[in-house]
C-alpha cells in the first residue's frame, strides 16, 4: 500500500518563533521555559478529552483522500466501563491482529508493516514517553515543580538522553512552549491522538479525526509532521493500522511496560507502588546482566503527565543508563527521518540557535509479515520497490 506525505496538512500555518531540524545529538541545556509570545487558537481546534466531530471540512478532505477499498475491514470493537470487550474475539486465528486480545505485532494484511515494539540490537533501550507534556491542572508548588520542562531537564542532565515523545494533540496546543522545548532539545515527537481513546472503538471517520487533529497541532506548534504514532492503551488493529498508514503514520508499541499508569495519584491507577514497579525495572536490569537478554533490545511504555510516573522515572532512568544503551526509538531502529519534511536546516528556539546540514532520507527498511520494503522519496511522495531491486540498482551504480 503506498503512503505519502499529507498533503493535506499543507495550510497549517507554522510557528513564527520556532523552525526545527531533526538533530539527535543536539546537546540540551537545562533550564525553565523561555518565556514567548506564541500562542494557538484553541477555538480553532476540537474540545479536549473527546472524540473530534467528523464533519469539519478539514476532516471530511482526509476523509475523502483514504483509499477505503484498501482499509481492513475489521469490525468496531465494544468498549464497557472503560474497558473493551474482548471476549468472543478468536485470538488464536486473530484475523484483525488486535493487539488488545492478542499482542499482535504482525499485520494480517500483507500490505502493512510491522508494528515497532523492539529494537533490533540486543542491549539498546529505546526510551518514550506518552501523553506529555505536562502541565499541573493545580496551582499546587508541589505540582508545578514537576511539570514540564523537569522532565526534559532531567534527560539534559543525565547524559543529554534522548527520548521519543508521544504527544496528544490537545496537551501540544495547551502547553505549546514545552513541546517546542522539547523538539528543540532533540527529542523526537510522534503523535498520540487527540482525545486518547481506544482506537478501535471508534467508527473509520473518527479514526481519521482523531489522527488529524493530533498531526495539526503538531506541524502547527512543531513545523513539523511525525511519520509515527502511538495507539492510547496499545490498542489498534488491521483497519486502525491500515487508516494510519495511508495517514502517513508508522505504528509504534512497546514491549516493555514499565506500569507507572497503574501508580495512585493516576486516574485509572492505583493498583502499583514504587516497589512493585520498581521490581520491573530490577528485573530488567537482572536478566540484562545475568546475560539472559540476548535477542532483540527493547522499547519501554513510560509516561510523562503525572508526578508519580516522573519520579520513577527519576528514580530508575540512571540505573537503566548503566546497564542499558539507552537511546530514543528512532535511534534504535536506526532512522534518520521521523518527520516528513526533508529540508530543516536550522534549529532555531528561544534556547538555541544551531546550523546543521540538509537532513538525508532514511533508508530504514519498513517491515511487512513476509517481504521487506524501501521508502524512497519522490517529492512529496513515496514509491515502494522491492528492496533487491534496490540493491542491485545500488551496485550496479557502483561499477558504472
Amino acid at each position: 500500500m503506498p503512503v505519502s506525505s499529507p498533503v493535506w496538512l499543507e495550510h497549517v500555518p507554522l510557528p513564527s518563533n520556532f523552525v526545527l531540524s531533526y538533530q539527535p545529538d543536539q546537546k540540551a541545556m537545562s533550564g525553565p521555559l523561555v518565556p514567548s509570545d506564541f500562542q494557538v487558537d484553541k477555538k480553532q481546534y476540537p474540545p479536549p478529552n473527546a472524540t473530534p466531530p467528523t464533519h469539519h471540512p478539514e476532516v471530511k478532505a482526509v476523509i475523502s483522500a483514504i483509499h477505503w477499498d484498501k482499509v481492513s475491514k475489521s469490525p468496531i470493537r465494544k468498549v464497557v466501563d472503560w474497558a473493551l470487550v474482548v471476549e468472543g474475539y478468536d485470538y488464536i486465528g486473530d484475523p484483525d491482529c488486535w493487539a488488545s486480545s492478542s499482542l499482535c505485532r504482525y499485520p494480517k494484511a500483507l500490505d502493512l508493516p510491522e508494528d515497532v515494539h523492539t529494537c533490533p540490537n540486543a542491549g539498546d533501550w529505546g526510551l518514550s514517553f506518552d501523553d506529555g507534556p505536562f502541565k499541573a491542572w493545580t496551582t499546587s508548588p508541589e505540582d508545578k515543580a514537576w511539570e514540564s520542562p523537569r522532565l526534559y531537564n532531567f534527560l539534559a542532565d543525565h547524559g543529554n538522553q534522548k527520548a521519543t515523545l508521544f504527544y496528544p494533540g490537545y496537551n501540544v496546543i495547551n502547553f505549546p512552549e514545552a513541546a517546542q522545548r522539547a523538539a528543540s532539545d532533540g527529542h523526537t515527537i510522534c503523535a498520540n491522538t487527540w482525545s486518547r481513546k481506544q482506537m478501535t472503538s471508534l467508527k473509520n471517520e473518527e479514526i481519521v479525526a482523531e489522527l488529524y487533529w493530533s498531526l495539526r497541532a503538531i506541524k502547527q506548534v512543531v513545523g513539523v509532521t511525525p511519520r509515527c504514532w502511538r495507539p492510547p492503551y496499545g490498542d489498534v488493529d488491521d483497519r486502525v493500522r491500515s487508516i494510519a498508514w495511508q495517514m502517513g503514520l508508522r505504528t509504534i508499541a512497546w514491549d516493555s511496560d514499565s506500569n507507572d499508569w497503574d501508580l495512585p495519584g493516576v486516574p485509572g491507577g492505583g493498583h502499583a507502588t514504587k516497589a512493585s514497579i520498581g521490581k520491573i525495572y530490577t528485573k530488567w536490569i537482572d536478566r540484562r546482566q545475568k546475560n539472559q537478554d540476548r535477542d532483540t533490545g527493547h522499547i519501554s511504555l513510560e509516561h510523562e503527565n503525572y508526578k508519580e510516573a516522573l519520579a520513577v522515572a527519576e528514580e530508575w532512568i540512571p540505573k537503566m543508563q548503566q546497564n542499558f544503551n539507552v537511546m530514543s526509538i528512532h535511534q534504535c531502529i536506526n532512522d534518520t527521518r521521523p518527520y516528513w519534511e526533508e529540508d530543516k536546516s536550522s534549529i532555531v528556539s528561544a534556547n538555541t540557535t544551531t546550523k546543521v546540514s540538509k537532513a538525508v532520507p532514511s533508508v530504514v527498511a519498513e517491515q511487512s509479515s513476509t517481504s521487506k520494503l524501501m521508502p524512497w522519496s519522490n517529492g512529496w511522495s513515496i514509491q515502494w520497490i522491492d528492496i533487491g531491486l534496490f540493491l542491485f540498482a545500488a551496485v550496479s551504480m557502483v561499477f558504472l
